[in-house]
């Protein structure tokens, strides 16, 4: 699973981590409720020749993939971004007028995205320029379209991406190309048709296709492969990744590229499962990647993935922690506060270190997980194990960008000064820590039983397991065991992490949700039910403590032992409804703790963190790879750090553009 992780506190607070070298600037644009950071790449200069050009191969075909995701998430998607690229490439008139200035904002919107639709909010969003002076603009470049202009400006077309209703056909009303022509009922009824529930090795049924119901009223499955739908840029893609195989570390990662090129080439899903099986094998290299179509967190039934790449290269340094989990994940399995029959009785292959990004793309681009654990399929877990990393560099490029700022969510929401204290003196430490027990162990954690299907949770897949990947994590970070293992650095210290978790889910991090909307984010939605199912049951303890001062609110724990024991029940309970596929017990969860937001309390957040001038979201811009030459001959490929983000975004565009 990707993980926007804890989608870290530290997007406006920090602990004590400084950064290193205060001459580079972090932080470089900022528009809407968003800003851009780059990111540095500690460890480039120590890699061969060999290695740099394996990871700038691999980076090209991550960045040839961008278009897909475009039209993934909208089928007009790139219609919109082609449009707005000719007039930021075209336009001749007054750039420094506030209408053209408002215009640069939504396409800086748009991009960020990769479409119309917010990237974690899911609502469309519109210009704010008015819409005869858009008009203006695209008549001005020749490519007037009136059609398109009704497409950008009338906010009942493709009001969401996926809709936050779960009632209804979900499938219909959500913006999201991955279904044309079918209802909910058909697309299941199919798949409950052509599913095998006794394979023991089931495939991720409809993991990469389009399902579409032709004028014979026949529905079928139309794949994203060479010679299928996104076939061009698959094609550069396979090309780039056939050139890597040249640069490969070892022949374990000569023959995963082999597999995943086949795989592209056909389509088939076992081939699919085979390149992940022979991914998980490859410990030992220093430079990895991922590229395909991998998380379903963007289709409303939670089959069809958004395509997305990464390229890193390992820490060695801060993978002693992480491998020292890895080492003892067994211990975590048996003692997991869950019921014995949803335990592994053997946990296989989970493969964890810490590592530097390279390249982000795809569903990656520009907004980042800060972990990630793959593959997916369940029954590749069990048998062959798993790859987790918790991704260094763009966690600390959080925090140096948060030191480049006045004011902090931190000072602003926390109750006290003692919690204050607490945070910044482990808080950097403790947040990583989760990421790596959510990421390592949580998301590899339990089992299903025999017959109940990987799909059994439906739309409310996401939420729940990243609710019991997180749950896994905030329960093991307070044991002694993290104390023995060397990995906490105090016994005292999960307590900033447990107060930073309930403060976030409870208020701040909503923060990044318009007033009156739903919280419809699987990541968001997993905080909210853990903070707010906590609050409730333990509100006779006064566990959780709401209190008021000067006309705020402020949630405080006031006992982290019975708090621990109630992120233990909620992860039995969890873990309960996926092993049996208990779908009624998982939405009732979800809409009962998950997605409504106290309006009262939401507007006072709201106001408060205006105050702060602060953004609630962030993304980044990817550092070039650039080979240099030397008598014909290629004899380095540097790293040049760009702070021009528009720049980068029509560059990848005339550069990587396929469809």
């Amino acid at each position: 699973m990707l993980l926007l992780a804890t989608l870290p506190s530290v997007l406006s607070c920090f602990g004590p981590r400084k950064n290193p070298d205060p001459d580079f600037k972090y932080q470089i644009d900022s528009f809407a409720d968003l800003k851009v950071m780059r990111y540095k790449v500690p460890g480039w200069e120590n890699l061969s020749l060999q290695q740099k050009a394996y990871a700038y191969h691999l980076a090209e075909a991550a960045k040839y993939g961008r278009d897909i995701l475009w039209d993934q998430n909208c089928k007009d998607n790139l219609r919109v971004r082609h449009a707005v690229e000719a007039i930021i490439d075209g336009y001749e008139g007054d750039r420094q007028c506030a209408d053209y200035a408002a215009f640069e904002v939504y396409a800086k919107r748009l991009f960020f995205s990769n479409g119309m639709h917010h990237h974690y909010g899911e609502k469309k969003f519109l210009p704010e320029c008015p819409r005869a002076y858009f008009a203006s603009l695209m008549e001005a470049v020749g490519c007037a379209d009136e059609g398109l202009l009704e497409i950008i400006y009338n906010p009942d077309i493709y009001p969401w991406r996926r809709t936050p209703e779960t009632s209804g056909d979900i499938v219909a009303a959500s913006a999201v190309n991955f279904y044309e022509g079918v209802t909910r009922d058909e697309v299941e009824r199919y798949y409950a048709s052509i599913m095998d529930p006794k394979d023991p090795t089931p495939i991720s049924y409809g993991l990469n296709t389009k399902v579409v119901k032709g004028e014979d009223g026949v529905i079928r499955e139309l794949p994203w492969k060479v010679g299928g739908i996104y076939g061009p840029a698959i094609e550069k893609i396979c090309g780039e990744l056939e050139l890597a195989r040249g640069f490969a570390e070892n022949e374990i990662q000569n023959r995963a590229l082999g597999l995943l090129i086949e795989y592209y080439e056909t389509g088939d899903l076992r081939k699919w499962d085979e390149f992940n099986i022979e991914w998980v094998k490859d410990t030992l290299g220093t430079v990895d990647f991922i590229n395909g179509f991998i998380e379903d967190y963007n289709d409303p039934l939670g089959r069809k993935a958004s395509w997305e790449g990464y390229v890193n290269i390992k820490d060695f340094a801060a993978s002693e922690r992480t491998e020292t989990l890895s080492a003892n994940a067994q211990w975590f399995e048996d003692h997991s506060p869950v019921d014995p029959r949803f335990r592994k009785a053997t946990v296989k292959g989970i493969s964890a270190k810490v590592i530097n990004a390279v390249c982000l793309a795809g569903d990656s681009y520009p907004s980042t997980p800060i972990g990630i654990n793959l593959p997916n399929a369940d029954w590749i877990r069990k048998e062959h194990g798993s790859k987790s990393v918790t991704i260094a560099n763009i966690t600390h490029a959080y925090d140096y960008a948060a030191q480049e700022l006045p004011t902090s969510t931190l000072t602003e929401f926390a109750w006290s000064q003692e919690e204050i204290d607490r945070y910044r003196k482990w808080g950097g430490i403790t947040d990583e820590i989760h990421t790596d027990l959510h990421e390592c162990l949580g998301h590899g954690s339990g089992q299903l039983l025999p017959g109940v299907s990987t799909t059994a949770m439906g739309e409310y897949a996401s939420a729940l397991e990243e609710a019991r990947a997180d749950l896994f994590g905030l329960y093991y970070t307070a044991d002694p065991k993290m104390v023995e293992l060397g990995i906490m650095p105090d016994p005292e210290a999960y307590k900033a992490e447990y107060e930073n978790y309930i403060r976030n889910g409870l208020m701040v991090q909503f923060t990044r949700v318009k007033l009156g909307d739903l919280n419809t984010e699987a990541h968001m939605q997993n905080r909210k039910l853990i903070a707010e199912w906590c609050y409730e049951k333990g509100g006779d303890r006064n566990v959780i403590e709401r209190k008021e001062r000067d006309g705020k609110t402020y949630f405080v724990v006031n006992d982290f032992e019975a708090l621990r024991g109630l992120f233990a029940e909620l992860l039995g309970e969890i873990q309960r409804i996926k092993s049996e596929g208990d779908y009624e017990a998982g939405k009732n969860l979800i809409e009962t703790y998950a997605v409504h937001i106290d309006s009262a309390l939401h507007k006072e957040v709201l106001e408060r963190y205006e105050k702060l001038n602060l953004k609630p979201y962030g993304g980044f811009i990817n550092p070039e790879i650039v080979p240099v030459e030397k008598d014909g001959e290629i004899v380095d490929y540097e790293i040049v750090y760009t702070d021009d983000y528009l720049g980068q975004m029509m560059q990848y565009g005339r550069k990587y553009g396929t469809l």
